[in-house]
This record gives structure tokens, sequence and C-alpha cells, in this order.
């Protein structure tokens, strides 16, 4: 029962919310071991809740995952794990984040609890509604960042930051629309009925547009935010930023393999290896330029 509670809390996707840590990299607090702590302690628990939205999710959709190709073998939809069990542990996941989350910081708190709220209804509507469902999803990296930011003082976090990730945010998940569509064909709305509403050339349309003004957000960011080195030296940054969107648009359109972005990150060497060398680049930058 652990091992399939744990599975259904998606450990994979926990990465995601290390955007929690992007005001204490950017407000150059990474080495201050307080604001640290407590940014760690945060992460803990934006997975306890992310957990606890994998279940919501996973019972609301029980009778579509059992006809998906894929999802089927999770644990609920495949029966390992009860759905008494589901909905207790779902209730004591909420629990423990919600309480810990007040109870590190009333801000963190409200931050967390706007995550769930939204989340809830997008596993029972939101999911359902074109446009807005991709919107949704974005908005959840959105939270993530500004979960960070109610953890810590800032002084030097750039607003640009939102804006880079909103967009970021969108472009992986049209991605993944657009990848899920192509996969699933066309018992496609039969797994979701917002399927319905979406086609290839729709989504096609709607990358082109976010990829482009992901990378223009990207670069106006490197020279306008007042928190990088005068000297401009992050521009330095934007082929990286270049290449990995160019990357994953790749993957998306030729090798079909945008369903689960997550694991894409660490399967796809290229991929992979240009967001190590942005990191690297951007933190010297960002630490060690004048």
């Amino acid at each position: 029962m652990i091992k399939s509670i744990l599975k259904t809390m998606r450990p994979r996707q926990w990465p995601k919310n290390g955007f929690i840590f992007a005001a204490l990299i950017f407000d150059k607090q990474i080495f201050d071991l307080k604001p640290l702590l407590t940014t760690i302690a945060g992460f803990f628990l934006l997975s306890v809740g992310a957990g606890a939205v994998y279940f919501i999710n996973d019972l609301a959709d029980l009778e579509q995952d059992r006809l998906h190709p894929t999802k089927r073998y999770r644990p609920l939809a495949s029966g390992q794990l009860s759905l008494t069990a589901g909905r207790i542990t779902a209730a004591i996941l909420l629990v423990v984040a919600l309480g810990g989350g007040f109870a590190l910081d009333i801000s963190f708190g409200i931050v967390i609890s706007i995550y769930l709220i939204m989340n809830f209804f997008y596993s029972f509507w939101l999911k359902h509604v074109p446009i807005i469902d991709v919107l949704v999803l974005a908005s959840g990296f959105v939270l993530r960042v500004g979960a960070g930011v109610a953890l810590i003082t800032t002084e030097r976090f750039s607003p640009w930051l939102y804006v880079c990730t909103s967009l970021l945010a969108l472009f992986i998940g049209l991605g993944k629309r657009r990848s899920e569509l192509v996969m699933l064909a066309e018992g496609a709305n039969s797994h979701r009925r917002v399927f319905d509403r979406y086609t290839v050339t729709f989504l096609d349309q709607l990358i082109i547009i976010v990829s482009s003004t992901t990378i223009i957000a990207y670069s106006l960011y490197t020279f306008s935010a007042e928190n990088l080195p005068t000297n401009h030296l992050m521009m330095l940054t934007i082929p990286f930023v270049i290449y990995g969107v160019f990357r994953y648009l790749y993957l998306v359109n030729i090798e079909d393999a945008g369903g689960a972005p997550e694991e894409l990150v660490f399967s796809d060497w290229p991929l992979l290896a240009t967001i190590v060398l942005w990191g690297i680049s951007s933190a010297g930058i960002l630490y060690l330029g004048s």
C-alpha cells in the first residue's frame, strides 16, 4: 500500500516544485541558511499538497484512466489501491500541506491554499474547458514561484520572472496537450473531453505564439531586470533558452515525446545539458558578475 501511495503522489513530478527556489536563487540568498531551510520546508509541503492534488485528480478521472493506454496502470485505476484508501490518504495529505503551510508562514499558507483550491476546480471542471485548462496548469508554476517569494524577504527579485515562468509553463503545457492528442488519435475525447475542442493545427498555432513570446520575454528580462548585473552579461544565456525551446519543439513534433515533460528533461541528454549549462552560466553571472 505504501508503494502505491507514493506512486500516486508522483515523486517524479516533484522537480516541478523546484520553482519555489527561484526567489531564493535570483534574490541571491541561496547561501543564507535560514531562508534556505525555510524554502526547503516549503518545497516539502508543496510536494505534499501536489500529492493530494494527484490523488484527487486520479479519483475524479478513474473511469477515463481505466481506458487510457498508460494511465490504466496507475494504482487507483488498476485497483492496486482501494478508493477508500485513496480518499483517506488525500484528506491526510491536504491537512498536512495546509496545516504545515500556515504554520511555516501565513502568506505561504495562503498561496498553497490558492494552489489547492485552483487544482480542485481543475480536477472536476476546468480541465474540460479548452485554453483555460492549459492556463490553469501554467498558473500553477507561477504560484510555485510566488510560494518561494512568500517564504523569504526579497530585495532583488524581478517580476520579469513571473512573466517568463508563465510563458514557459504555457509552452510546455501546450506541447504536452499536442503529444497527448497525437498519441490518443481518434479516441482522444473519450479519455478527456477537452480534446474534442482541440486540433493539432490549433495547438501548433498556439505553440508558435507562445514559444516566440517566451524567447522575447526572456531576452527582455536579461536586459531590463533590475536585479541583474549592469553589464548585461545575462544576455549570454539567451542562446541556451533558444536551443532549449527549439529542442523541445523537435521532441514534440518529430519524436512525439512531449507527453511527459518531467521525464523528458531527464531522458533527453541534449535538453538536460542545455538546462544544466543555462543554470551554471546564469548562477555564475548572477553571483559573480559585476
